[in-house]
């Protein structure tokens, strides 16, 4: 299992002092949060058009907004994770891994996400009218 310093040593991005570095990141085929991130698991997903690989630099799955980290998702191993963008809502996109893949968040650390398909959410406050959570 890999070490939050080995992900982001190969990922080179950067999280805050107070995480744990040498701390052991789970790779988990299950429902998964990372903040206002939730992970959850797919089946049957095989892709669509807008379909692209996931680069060295990663996909920022959840941008920075009003002072906030963003999410951003790394393949563990280049050539092995796929990003499928979903546009606006609460559901983010689908990533499908074929070995590891992180998301890595500068206050959460990362989430290592086992071979598989994945739909990204956003979470939604309970209130009179709908806001997303910004981390």
């Amino acid at each position: 299992m890999r070490t939050l310093s080995d992900v982001t040593s190969a990922t080179g991005f950067e999280v805050l002092e107070h995480l744990e570095a040498e701390a052991e990141v789970p790779v988990l085929d299950g429902l998964q949060a990372q903040g206002d991130l939730i992970i959850v698991p797919k089946a049957g997903h095989h892709g669509g058009t807008a379909t692209r690989d996931v680069p060295p630099a990663g996909i920022p799955v959840i941008e920075a907004a009003g002072g906030g980290h963003e999410h951003r998702l790394f393949a563990g191993t280049p050539g092995t994770a796929f990003w499928t963008p979903a546009g606006a809502g609460q559901v983010i996109g689908v990533v499908e891994c074929t070995a590891p893949a992180y998301i890595l968040h500068p206050e959460h650390g990362a989430a290592g996400l086992a071979p598989g398909a994945y739909e990204l959410r956003r979470q939604r406050e309970q209130a009179d009218e709908e806001r997303l959570v910004a981390d």
